[in-house]
């Protein structure tokens, strides 16, 4: 697929894709979603990382209200279902380990795109808006299932009610996001976390996230311990688990191959 509204690079193990309609910040319209969907699937099968960040001074700010295309679909069920459910699996289920560099203000389904990656990493500047209510509908593109995951039932409830501005700092002391770092270190930051990302234990890293994720459908500890259980002896069988002990022992960096 040819890309109009996003860029897609990769270069040394990172993809980093940026969202490239920033006219309109960044909105969401029918053709991005595609392309969001087939750049991460790109990169999945070709890097070690991919990071999802945007150009111009917002990150998303949600649905295009304008976009003819998803117009011409008035049920929002089915928009939901056919474009947006593609778009976010592919980021959930992306083998790699994915970064969200949120540059600046991510509103509505923009937000939730930003929280549905491993980890969040946050301009000072930029704020996450749940601003569904303010024109009647519900929080989607998975806000009700990341939010309460991540700040508790009640950050998660009055973020939906209110509809108010959530600053980079209270997402952070909230635990909705990895880190909000200052304006002038953003960039920097990012790229050293996709640096370091992409030369670690691959392999590690794609059991990490299925761990966790599926952490939250276990009924018990038992359940959990076992899942750990095997995900490590699975680890423990690999190139890259060989290579971080001889290196611990020869007390030097490891050199992952990510298998």
């Amino acid at each position: 697929m040819s890309y109009e509204t996003i860029t897609l690079e990769i270069e040394d193990g990172i993809a980093v894709l940026r969202l490239n309609r920033p006219d309109v910040m960044n909105a969401l319209n029918t053709r991005m979603r595609a392309e969001i969907a087939d750049a991460v699937r790109e990169a999945g099968g070709k890097a070690r990382v991919l990071v999802l960040t945007a150009d111009g001074r917002a990150f998303c700010s949600g649905q295009d209200l304008s976009d003819r295309a998803s117009a011409a679909l008035p049920d929002m069920e089915r928009t939901l279902r056919e474009e947006y459910v593609p778009m976010l699996k592919a980021i959930v289920d992306c083998p790699i380990p994915t970064i969200s560099a949120v540059n600046g203000a991510a509103a509505g389904a923009g937000a939730n795109l930003a929280l549905c990656a491993d980890v969040v990493i946050a301009t000072e500047s930029a704020y996450f808006l749940q601003a569904f209510t303010r024109i009647g509908l519900v929080p989607d593109a998975g806000g009700t299932y990341f939010l309460p995951r991540t700040i508790g039932s009640q950050k998660a409830m009055g973020a939906a009610l209110f509809a108010e501005k959530i600053t980079a700092a209270q997402a952070d002391a909230w635990g909705m996001i990895w880190e909000a770092v200052p304006d002038d270190a953003f960039e920097a930051t990012w790229k050293a976390r996709a640096a370091h990302l992409a030369q670690g234990p691959t392999a590690s890293y794609a059991e990490v996230k299925a761990l966790i994720r599926g952490s939250w459908e276990q009924p018990d500890l038992d359940g959990q311990l076992d899942a750990e259980g095997k995900a490590q002896g699975r680890c423990g069988q690999s190139r890259d688990f060989r290579e971080g002990v001889v290196a611990f022992l020869e007390k030097r960096p490891p050199h992952f191959e990510g298998r």
